[in-house]
């Protein structure tokens, strides 16, 4: 990666870290204001690699976050719109329902652990759908829940407590 292109990641994760920002236009401001230009297609790419997502957070407004940033939550806990779970592990829970897998993640986790499933192209899986905190993911026939909870681990850390299936 080149210098330029490492600094504007650098950047990028700071204003959405320390911002509110809802949109491309509003981060390209942003980034012109620190003097770093930037075409569409580029902070695509940016947003794309930094795994960065775009969350709810009042009746129709909407804010960008990186999903390994615990920033939005503490900010959230400081204006008493969180609750105190200081949980760590990405996925919280777990369950099936047929050739339905349910994993339950933190707010702003799951479009990025759809993304991995997807892509790894594991025989189990046949393919996602992500929420902001939600991901539903399509079992191939004859794969045991079992099965695809051990697949999953390839993905999560689960804590010792989560049943896997």
């Amino acid at each position: 990666m080149d210098t330029n292109r490492r600094k504007r990641l650098q950047h990028i994760i700071e204003i959405v870290t320390n911002d509110s920002i809802s949109n491309q236009n509003q981060l390209a401001e942003r980034l012109a204001k620190r003097g770093i230009n930037v075409t569409q297609a580029t902070l695509s790419r940016d947003i794309k690699t930094l795994r960065i997502t775009k969350i709810p957070i009042s009746q129709g407004e909407y804010m960008y976050i990186i999903p390994d940033n615990n920033h939005l939550h503490d900010t959230l806990l400081k204006k008493g719109r969180a609750t105190g779970n200081s949980q760590q592990n990405m996925v919280l829970s777990i369950d099936f329902s047929g050739n339905i897998m349910v994993l339950k993640t933190r707010n702003g986790y799951a479009p990025g652990l759809a993304y991995d499933i997807d892509v790894s192209d594991r025989d189990v899986f046949m393919g996602s759908i992500a929420g902001a905190n939600t991901v539903f993911v399509v079992l191939r026939e004859g794969v045991t829940h079992e099965q695809a909870a051990r697949e999953v681990e390839h993905f999560i850390n689960p804590p010792t407590n989560l049943p896997l299936y």
